[in-house]
């Protein structure tokens, strides 16, 4: 074949089926390469280079999807991904060095196991990102946005019948429309159990949206008609892990675990990656990462024509400095690109529409096995809730243990929740804002050696501080007293910006961190009230902190509370009433 037959799209498809579908997976834990990021996009980087420029790509994937079997991949995930059925040739893929086949054999698969995490790595944004779901979505970006049409018949509820929602509000527009450049799957060889007049697959057009126009649920009085139709990027990535995991019982919808972190054992060199919450959830904070980073990115390929980017070089922008050069376009902004392509009621749906498609591809299913469709709604309209409030609607938190900080010096003291202010200082040393991870945790590690060396304080006294990188930083955080604004560090939040606000204002980003994401996530867990008031740290002390233009812009925020004067906000503290020393405190004389 000549060169002028190389289809891009189909060398690209066989190069991820060889990631996807490794045949030699090593035990947890023994990778020899180090479990970042760039590790993967070196991975990929080689398989480019050694693969055929012609159509032996497809024949990979072929020759790799027969000869894994069904293996540990769901009958969902084989039908949504496989695609076309492919004509199997004899053929060798193309092998990677022995060192990224070990990586690469280990991060395919995603598991939880004696409080570890395995099939992550550690991206260069400081993030952890669970591999599997990424290379699903990619898969599945690159096939175009497949509409799976389902059967309205049902034996649990009449196709005219409507089931309750609570409210979940439309929150961000709807997925965004398919690719026309569409395939197919062969339906009639998912299953011998499955009916083809059950499951209907069809090349999407402009016009369809995965979301499904029955979809009219926004209130508890609204009826929402079964799902006819599910989107395969979402469901290989997000919706049907939302789904089961939210199957075992209503207890877990107020308490799923849901997002929970992580430490790494070493950021140079990680290998060992340990939960902070042992009995986590399975939507662990890199899996919902790896999830939403597979959507972006499939759709963003589903929308792209040929020639389509080099998966290389596209996850070297997407977790450097964004696609296309457009920064916003990155990992560190995942969860408000997230929010902003699909919204609640489509995105419940799709897990509806996931359960009733895994429902019948495999009925002897546990967990599923008898669960009408009302049921199964309740179920994806709680999941959903979940995962629009408490992961999207959060913003994302390094901890601690990422940023390096060193031990807190003695016994913190506990906060007694909730508290009712959130008081907004700036760092003003150091001064030049951070834009990556490698730069705001430097300047979290100097803080920190300033408060306890010179200061000699316990530990760094904020609460959060904030980067223009796109991430919030745990500093004390939610549960210990801080040393952030004299005489009231037991009665709010201390939330600092990197940065020197004098004369600028922070990024938009980290702005509606402390506006919007971080108070809102503090009020749905409890930690902080409702009614809660927002105070620059200049009205409580003496200090120029937090910089004359961002106390400015402060003033127009809907919680700050422009009656609160020093003698006011005095006089309420339970610590001290009396009146401040004639000094003016620079932004790191916090206590």
């Amino acid at each position: 074949m000549s060169f002028g037959n190389w289809k891009p799209t189909v060398v690209v498809q066989g190069i991820l089926w060889i990631l996807y579908g490794l045949l030699l997976q090593p035990e947890p834990g023994t990778a020899t390469l180090p479990l970042l990021m760039d590790s993967v996009i070196q991975a990929l980087a080689e398989l480019e280079q050694k693969a055929p420029a012609t159509e032996a790509g497809h024949s990979v994937a072929a020759w790799l999807l027969s000869a894994q079997g069904s293996g540990t991949h769901s009958p969902l995930h084989h039908f949504l991904l496989e695609g076309k059925r492919l004509n199997i040739t004899e053929l060798d893929p193309p092998s990677l060095s022995p060192e990224l086949q070990g990586l690469m054999g280990e991060v395919v698969r995603h598991s939880m196991q004696d409080g570890k995490e395995y099939g992550v790595v550690l991206a260069p944004d400081g993030s952890t990102v669970a591999v599997e779901p990424l290379l699903a979505g990619l898969w599945a970006g690159l096939q175009g946005h497949r509409i799976v049409n389902l059967s309205l018949e049902s034996t649990a509820t009449p196709p005219d019948a409507g089931v309750t929602f609570p409210d979940l509000g439309d929150t961000s527009p709807a997925l965004s429309n398919a690719s026309p450049d569409v395939t197919s799957a062969d339906v009639g060889a998912v299953s011998p159990n499955v009916s083809t007049k059950a499951l209907d697959v069809r090349a999407t057009s402009p016009e369809v949206r995965p979301g499904s126009p029955d979809v009219q649920a926004s209130s508890p009085d609204t009826k929402a008609k079964l799902p006819t139709a599910v989107d395969s990027l979402l469901v290989v990535t997000l919706a049907r892990d939302l789904g089961l995991n939210f199957l075992q019982g209503p207890q877990t919808w107020n308490h799923s675990g849901l997002g929970a972190e992580g430490c790494w054992d070493q950021l140079s060199v990680p290998r060992t990656f340990t939960l902070l919450d042992p009995e986590a959830s399975p939507l662990t904070t890199a899996f919902l990462n790896g999830a939403l980073d597979g959507v972006l990115l499939g759709d963003y390929l589903s929308r792209t024509p040929e020639p389509r980017p080099a998966l290389s070089h596209l996850l070297s922008q997407y977790y450097g400095a964004g696609v296309a050069g457009d920064p916003g376009f990155r990992s560190n902004f995942r969860r408000h690109n997230g929010a902003a392509l699909t919204s609640a009621p489509t995105l419940t749906q799709q897990v509806w529409g996931a359960l009733i498609l895994l429902q019948r591809l495999e009925p002897a299913h546990p967990h599923l096995q008898g669960m009408s469709q009302e049921e199964l709604a309740h179920v994806a309209t709680h999941a959903t809730k979940e995962f629009t409030e408490a992961f999207l609607g959060c913003p994302a938190i390094h901890p601690r243990c990422r940023w390096g900080a060193a031990p807190y010096q003695g016994l913190p003291t506990p906060l007694k929740l909730p508290l009712g202010f959130l008081y907004v200082h700036h760092t003003y040393l150091p001064a030049p804002p951070c834009t990556s991870f490698e730069r705001c945790a430097a300047d979290m590690r100097s803080m920190q050696r300033f408060h306890q060396q010179t200061r000699g304080w316990a530990d760094i006294g904020y609460s959060f501080v904030v980067g223009s990188d796109g991430y919030v930083y745990e500093g004390r955080g939610w549960h210990w007293v801080g040393a952030h604004t004299l005489g009231h560090n037991s009665r709010g939040f201390g939330v600092a910006f990197i940065g020197n606000y004098t004369g600028v204002l922070p990024s938009e980003a980290a702005l509606r961190a402390v506006r919007d994401e971080l108070p809102r996530c503090a009020i749905g867990a409890g930690l902080l009230r409702p009614d809660y008031a927002l105070l620059g740290h200049r009205q409580l002390v003496r200090t120029e902190c937090p910089g004359d233009l961002l106390f400015n812009l402060l003033r127009t925020w809907p919680r700050f509370d422009k009656n609160v004067k020093p003698r006011t906000a005095r006089r309420a503290s339970s610590i001290s009433k009396r009146r401040p020393p004639p000094t003016i405190l620079l932004s790191t004389d916090l206590q």
